[in-house]
């Protein structure tokens, strides 16, 4: 089966009536947790704008707590999964700042936590390639914010 294009979806939808949105939008949350959540996130988005970022910079601060750092393999396969998170949680979010935020948030812990002390080169490059990330969209940015998150960048590096 060809799964169609976006903008064929788009179509499609334009011709449900708003009950039938809602009933195929509940369909849809029920498949994962990460359509739930993102669901929850844009509906709530507008009241707390905060709310995504701060929930994801605590189950990554969990997920570092509780990460095994008791050699450098096992370091390296914690960080790897730490970043997979990170991750996904990016594709919800389509406002830099909120992306930044959580990149440097991300490197800061990585740090914090002593992930850089082992020197391993697949941790290193992983940190490192956290920073270009970070520094690609602070780029896009406003020169105000862009000053302030350049900021932050150094401290962390």
């Amino acid at each position: 089966m060809k799964i169609p294009s976006l903008a064929a979806l788009k179509k499609e939808l334009t011709y449900l009536n708003e009950q039938e949105l809602s009933s195929l939008i509940v369909e849809l949350s029920k498949f994962t947790r990460d359509n739930k959540a993102f669901l929850y996130f844009k509906l709530n988005e507008k009241d707390q704008p905060n709310l995504f970022v701060d929930s994801v910079k605590e189950e990554l601060a969990e997920l570092f707590q509780t990460a095994n750092t008791t050699s450098f393999y096992l370091t390296k396969k914690s960080a790897q999964g730490i970043r997979r998170k990170l991750n996904k949680a990016l594709k919800f979010s389509t406002n830099k700042t909120d992306q930044i935020e959580l990149i440097l948030f991300f490197c800061d812990k990585m740090k914090t936590y002593g992930y850089l002390k082992f020197n391993h080169p697949v941790i290193s490059k992983l940190f490192q390639m956290q920073i270009q990330k970070a520094e690609k969209l602070i780029l896009k940015l406003e020169d105000d914010l862009q000053y302030d998150y350049t900021q932050l960048l150094e401290q962390i590096n």
